[in-house]
């Protein structure tokens, strides 16, 4: 009798630990899911390497990249993206840039003497760049000089730092199906914790 009434608990306490096992297992899944689709189509980390985004972004800033907001429109003009470099001679597929949108389609995008003209939409009428998120005293030189009409879903982007970024000036113009998101929340340095908006953008820093 003692003997059934071993086993029978030995039983118990097996099916209790597969049961546990396999609450475990669900619930690991259930995460592994959700983390999936969170970071593949709402937001991911990025780490910013390289300066050319200084003063408004530093090496080894750790921020959060909103991947849903261009799913719903358009970037913005002076809105911060990050995207995919394979279409840049030497990028690599899982490597990534964040760069300034500067210019939008339709729009012409005017590089001379160090200064940035913008054309809205092909008009007539010329507006030099009043860039407050670059350090001051620094021109935006092209080894070539750039009169471009910005293609369909494509855009010209620069670097903040513009003596040391890889951009439009060089390779061209970026399509919009290699855009990955925009920064929303800047985690670290702790001292630097900020929320990003387009105002934030453009008044930085």
């Amino acid at each position: 009798m003692e003997d059934s009434q071993q086993i029978l608990e030995v039983k118990q306490k097996a099916n209790t630990w597969r049961a546990e096992m396999w609450d475990f297992i669900k619930t690991v899944l259930i995460f592994a899911v959700i983390y999936f689709i969170i970071k593949t189509y709402i937001a991911q980390p990025f780490l910013v390497k390289g300066r050319s985004m200084e003063q408004t972004f530093s090496d080894g800033d750790y921020l959060i990249v909103d991947e849903l907001s261009y799913r719903f429109r358009e970037p913005h003009r002076f809105e911060v993206i990050v995207f995919h470099t394979e279409f840049i001679p030497g990028g690599a597929q899982r490597e990534y840039y964040i760069k300034r949108v500067i210019g939008l389609p339709g729009d012409r995008v005017v590089i001379k003497d160090g200064t940035v003209i913008l054309y809205e939409n092909n008009g007539a009428i010329p507006t030099e760049l009043d860039e407050a998120y670059i350090t001051d005293g620094i021109k935006t030189i092209s080894p070539e000089p750039i009169d471009i009409i910005v293609e369909p879903n494509k855009y010209f982007v620069l670097g903040d730092n513009r003596g040391n970024s890889s951009d439009s000036r060089s390779w061209g113009l970026l399509d919009k199906s290699y855009i990955v998101g925009k920064p929303a929340v800047r985690l670290f340095p702790f001292n630097a914790i900020t929320v990003f908006s387009k105002e934030r953008f453009i008044e930085s820093n």
